[in-house]
């Protein structure tokens, strides 16, 4: 996630408490640096403040940004609250509106929401190295083995798989899989993911998913030696 947001004190609060929610956050004060980063890598959510300084406020940018196909979701954070104003971020391309001063638990809970806006699936079997995904059936193949998941465990190694090499957030996780129906404290994420590398990687020397510390899950990129990654 990226914060776009001038304000060191919100920028810092933003960071810090979204950081403790599992996300992986960096922060920009600036329109400029931020189109560096979101050129220079992949963000699945946009924090924008309106005003910012420099040639580009948040409007401009948010067109921008669309304007170059940037695919982030972006949620607009502004202390402007007229009809007009939502408008008009909406129409320059924001996904959400957020006035100033806010709730953070109304944050997150937008965020989540954003997250749960399920991308075009691509068709068909997804492939990954040795690995075939079948989403309609929910069948794992490897090295010519039949592996069958559970509703859930599918719903997971898919996600994982559709981010191929990406870390994804526990907080991810739990938007896009169990929808906040438990509490993220719990283990319930690390029992599935167990599960799956007990189904997936008995046997095998070259281990599917891997754990960054203190952020979430990725899959290994095919042919990577397999390593637990310090978040």
């Amino acid at each position: 996630m990226l914060v776009v947001e001038d304000e060191e004190k919100i920028a810092q609060f933003l960071r810090k408490g979204l950081t403790e929610k599992g996300y992986s956050v960096e922060a920009v004060a600036d329109a400029d640096r931020a189109l560096e980063r979101l050129e220079g890598g992949e963000y699945d959510l946009l924090i924008l403040d309106l005003l910012l300084p420099g040639s580009r406020d948040g409007i401009e940018l948010c067109r921008e940004i669309r304007a170059r196909g940037i695919p982030s979701k972006v949620l607009m954070l502004t202390a402007r609250d007229s009809v007009e104003n939502k408008i008009e971020g909406l129409d320059a391309g924001a996904d959400d509106y957020l006035v100033k001063p806010f709730s953070f638990r109304e944050l997150l809970a937008r965020l989540r929401a954003l997250t749960r806006r399920t991308e075009v699936a691509e068709p068909g079997p997804l492939v990954y190295g040795d690995v075939t995904y079948e989403p309609e059936s929910r069948e794992v193949r490897r090295r010519g083995d039949v592996i069958r998941l559970t509703a859930r465990e599918g719903s997971l190694f898919e996600l994982l798989l559709r981010r191929r090499g990406k870390v994804v957030s526990r907080s991810e996780i739990q938007a896009r899989i169990w929808e906040d129906s438990f509490d993220l404290s719990t283990n319930i994420i690390d029992v599935y993911i167990n599960a799956l590398r007990r189904k997936l990687d008995a046997g095998e020397k070259e281990k599917l998913i891997q754990t960054v510390r203190g952020v979430g899950y990725r899959l290994g990129e095919p042919g990577e030696p397999s390593r637990e990654s310090e978040g």
